[in-house]
């Protein structure tokens, strides 16, 4: 019979390597959109002109938040693949 043992994403150590994660997410999600906003490809500059001032904040903010939580959920399912 199996004993349940308790999950490595409970402890302080779990939390703190899924927020390693979610911070290096984070931050390859700021220089994806920096990197974008440089090179200037199809014209996102331009779109980022148009949407006043606020344009670039909602840009930088969508490509940090959604690779955020892309490599949150991803290092989620990697931590909870170890416990197996």
């Amino acid at each position: 019979m199996h004993t349940k043992k308790p999950s490595s994403l409970i402890t302080p150590s779990g939390l703190l390597r899924l927020l390693s994660q979610t911070v290096m997410g984070v931050a390859m999600g700021l220089v994806f959109a920096l990197v974008l906003v440089v090179t200037n490809p199809s014209g996102i500059a331009t779109l980022i002109s148009h949407g006043g001032s606020q344009g670039i904040a909602v840009v930088v903010g969508t490509f940090a938040l959604m690779i955020g939580i892309g490599a949150t959920l991803t290092g989620l399912i990697f931590m909870m693949a170890e416990d197996d």
